[in-house]
C-alpha cells in the first residue's frame, strides 16, 4: 500500500521533524516512531527519494547548469562550490540565490535552482558543506557535517555566495533569494545583513532574524509557513510586530494542511497544491521585485 501524506500520523511527522533538526538520530526516529501503529511504515516512507525531486532536468535545453567555485573571505575555507543555473539566451538575467537546508545541497535544491532558471533567472545554489567535501550523497551525514562546522562561517559562505550570483557577469545586479527550512531563516537574515543590495527574500519556513536587526531590513519579503510546524510559527508573532513597526514591505501566507518541509517533493511532506501555489507567489514576486 503506497504511504500518503493524509495517512501519516501527525505524531511521526513531528517526530521526523526533531529528527531532522538533530534533536535525535535516525535510530531513534525509527524506534519511537514503531511504538505507534503502523509507524514505522509510516517513518521510512517519510525518508527522502531524491529521484521524485526532479522535474527539470539537467539537461533541460532551457537552461545550462554547472558547478562552480566562488571566492568566500571569512568563510570556512576561503574557497565555496556552488551549483549555477544559467538560462537559455544573452542575458543578462535578474539573479536568485537558493539556499538549503540543513544537510547541504542536496537533488532537491539543486531541481530548485533549475526551476528558477527555467523561469529566467540567474540561479545559485551554495553548497555550505563544500569545505567537508561536498554534500555526502545522504541526509544523514550530511546533517551531521553540517552542524559541525562553525555556523557564523557558514553564514559568511552563504552570504558570499549571494554576492558572487549578485555581481555575476550575467547578472543585471537585481538579487532575490529564496530558502528552505535552514535556508528559510538564512533568507531572513540575509534581509537583515545586505539591506538595499537584496531586492527580493522569499523565506519557507524559515527561523525568525534578530527581532533588533529586522529595521535593516529593505527589501520586500514573501513569507511562506506551514500549518502544522510549531517550532517556526511560535516565531511569528514577534517578527510579525517588528516587520510591522519598522515599516517594511511583507506578505505572508500559512498553507493549510501542511507539514514543515511542504515543498520538499521527495518526501510524503510535500503537499502538491500548496507547493505549486507558494512556488508560482515566489516565481511572480521575483519578477515583480527584479525587473
Amino acid at each position: 500500500m503506497e504511504v500518503t501524506q493524509r495517512w501519516i500520523d501527525q505524531r511521526v511527522y513531528d517526530l521526523y521533524d526533531e529528527y531532522c533538526h538533530g534533536g535525535i538520530d535516525r535510530r531513534e526516529f525509527l524506534k519511537r516512531a514503531a511504538l505507534i501503529a503502523g509507524g514505522l511504515a509510516m517513518a521510512q516512507a517519510l525518508l527522502p527519494r531524491y529521484a521524485q525531486a526532479q522535474t527539470v532536468s539537467f539537461t533541460d535545453p532551457r537552461m545550462k547548469a554547472e558547478y562552480v567555485l566562488y571566492p568566500s573571505p571569512g568563510g570556512n575555507s576561503g574557497t565555496m562550490r556552488g551549483y549555477l543555473a544559467v538560462p537559455a539566451g544573452k542575458g543578462p538575467f535578474p539573479a536568485v540565490v537558493v539556499i538549503h537546508e540543513n544537510r547541504g545541497l542536496n537533488p532537491y535544491v539543486e531541481d530548485v535552482a533549475r526551476r528558477a532558471a527555467v523561469e529566467g533567472f540567474l540561479a545559485f545554489a551554495p553548497d555550505g558543506l563544500w569545505p567537508m567535501g561536498g554534500y555526502p550523497g545522504n541526509d544523514d551525514d550530511g546533517r551531521q557535517l553540517q552542524a559541525s562546522l562553525d555556523q557564523s562561517k557558514l553564514r559568511a559562505d552563504l552570504l558570499n555566495g549571494a554576492k558572487y550570483v549578485k555581481t555575476h557577469p550575467m547578472s543585471t545586479g537585481k538579487l532575490g533569494a529564496t530558502g528552505f527550512c535552514f535556508g528559510g531563516g538564512v533568507v531572513n537574515w540575509l534581509a537583515t545583513t545586505m539591506g538595499a543590495d537584496l531586492q527580493a527574500g522569499v523565506p519557507f519556513y524559515g527561523a525568525a532574524p534578530a527581532t533588533a536587526d529586522v529595521a535593516k531590513i529593505k527589501a520586500p519579503l514573501l513569507i511562506n509557513y506551514a500549518e502544522n510546524d510549531e517550532r517556526i510559527n511560535s516565531m511569528w508573532p514577534a517578527y510579525e510586530s517588528a516587520l510591522k513597526s519598522n515599516k517594511v514591505s511583507y506578505e505572508a501566507f500559512v498553507y493549510k494542511g501542511t507539514q514543515h518541509g511542504f515543498h520538499n517533493n521527495s518526501t510524503p511532506r510535500y503537499n502538491e497544491a500548496a507547493a505549486k501555489l507558494a512556488w508560482e507567489r515566489t516565481l511572480a514576486f521575483f519578477k515583480k521585485n527584479l525587473a
